[in-house]
């Protein structure tokens, strides 16, 4: 498991459907490295933190195992390493084998698997198409989020290793699942609820979700 490309960016205006909106979906890859702090990658940001960032969602990271896929999805499009926003495009983790609250060592750090990436219409504007939002949940090739437990330095090449299983009951497809495609799965809805690393925010949409259902 290693890192192919690190991937950062600052937020940038641009015009989408007659308006102006300043995203932070543009990453470039860099070469040298890079130090990661608890809420992002140095030189990187994001533009709506109500959304986006923030300390369970400080580092994206997107399985460079995907971009097949997307390429038979749009022949002839450009996919360059960190065309989905991602800060880190990564080699060896994918969303079915990974789960919430695992903790990776990366070069210095060290860093927590809190969350599946669920699309806004920036991924639009960043693809030039809007279907891609839906495109992309239903491939559930999600990529998913790092919360960093420990600063330090990153470079492109760098080894991804597993250091702990805090919590192995939920993958990041899980919560994908339960949140697109099976909500009436009360029994992993229950499990999810109870994964300490999940944050606040997916619990209470569960608890919700399980409420409707008990009645």
């Amino acid at each position: 498991m290693k890192i192919l490309s690190v991937n950062v960016g600052l937020p940038r205006e641009v015009t989408w459907q007659g308006k102006i909106v300043t995203t932070g979906i543009f990453k470039e890859p860099v070469n040298a490295p890079v130090m990661m702090r608890t809420l992002n990658l140095e030189g990187d940001r994001q533009a709506d933190l109500t959304v986006h960032g923030g300390v369970t969602k400080a580092v994206y990271a997107y399985p460079s195992e995907h971009y097949g896929y997307w390429r038979t999805e749009f022949p002839g499009v450009d996919l360059p390493w960190g065309m989905f926003g991602e800060n880190f495009t990564t080699e060896g983790l994918l969303e079915e084998a990974i789960y919430i609250g695992d903790r990776f060592g990366i070069g210095e750090t060290e860093v927590m698997v809190t969350e599946p990436r669920m699309p806004c219409y920036k991924l639009g504007i960043k693809f030039g198409r809007p279907d891609i939002i839906k495109r992309f949940l239903a491939s559930r090739r999600t990529g998913f989020y790092f919360a960093v437990v420990r600063e330090g330095m990153v470079v492109t090449s760098d080894a991804i290793k597993l250091i702990g299983h805090e919590q192995q009951d939920i993958s990041v497809a899980d919560i994908t699942r339960l949140y697109v495609f099976q909500k009436d799965d009360l029994k992993s809805l229950r499990r999810a609820i109870e994964v300490e690393a999940l944050p606040k925010s997916w619990k209470g949409y569960f608890q919700h979700q399980l409420d409707k259902q008990i009645g």
